[in-house]
């Protein structure tokens, strides 16, 4: 691979901290009935179809029947959404800022609901907006590690696969970014990533 010029990032767990503990944990005084609640109804499982871009309508109102007990509660994921997703990961905030204004053109591929992301990208747009494009799994029916997403963002954001470096939080979404010809950097910490990307030549 050549060396990169662009940065690829990803949201959940990488740019911002995602958490639905953040949202019931208000609504769910009781710690054991929050975990089953979490645990087996509104699951992270059940949470990907969203981000594969199915409407909330429908898989809220399959969950409420199967599940009618929390029907109140499943009512809530959607419109409070955001709430999931209180505020940016340590640092993160800054070395986007550093990586802009050092000219580095930013990009993300996210898997996240086409219904959710518009309001939670204006809430964010002062961090949002020093990016070129951003790739949302739920707009496109179509959600990482799958390559069709990663072929996709490339064509759309004009990059050859060795001109960008990949950031996420999951091992199997940073491996189809390398099959894909993408430098790809595994998301630990803002720390780490600031050093592995002056190490690329980007800060």
């Amino acid at each position: 691979m050549g060396t990169p010029s662009a940065v690829i990032f990803d949201v959940g767990n990488v740019l911002y901290d995602w958490n639905p503990r953040y949202l019931y944990e208000r609504l769910i005084g009781d710690d054991r009935a929050l975990d089953a609640f979490l645990g087996t109804v509104a699951t992270k499982a059940w949470h990907f179809q969203h981000d594969a871009g199915r409407p909330f309508a429908e898989t809220s109102a399959e969950l409420a029947s199967a599940h009618p007990e929390f029907a109140d509660m499943i009512a809530l994921w959607g419109p409070r959404f955001d709430e999931q997703i209180p505020h940016a990961l340590p640092g993160m905030p800054q070395l986007v800022a550093d990586l802009g204004e050092s000219g580095v053109p930013l990009f993300a591929i996210t898997n996240f609901s086409g219904e959710f992301w518009p309001p939670f990208r204006n809430r964010e747009s002062a961090l949002f907006d020093r990016f070129r494009d951003i790739v949302v799994s739920g707009d496109e029916k179509l959600v990482k590690p799958d390559p069709a997403i990663y072929a996709l963002a490339l064509s759309r954001f004009g990059l050859a696969g060795p001109d960008a470096v990949f950031v996420d939080d999951r091992e199997d979404n940073v491996a189809a970014a390398f099959d894909a010809g993408i430098h790809g950097l595994l998301f630990t910490g803002a720390e780490k990533l600031r050093v592995d990307l002056e190490a690329l030549g980007l800060l």
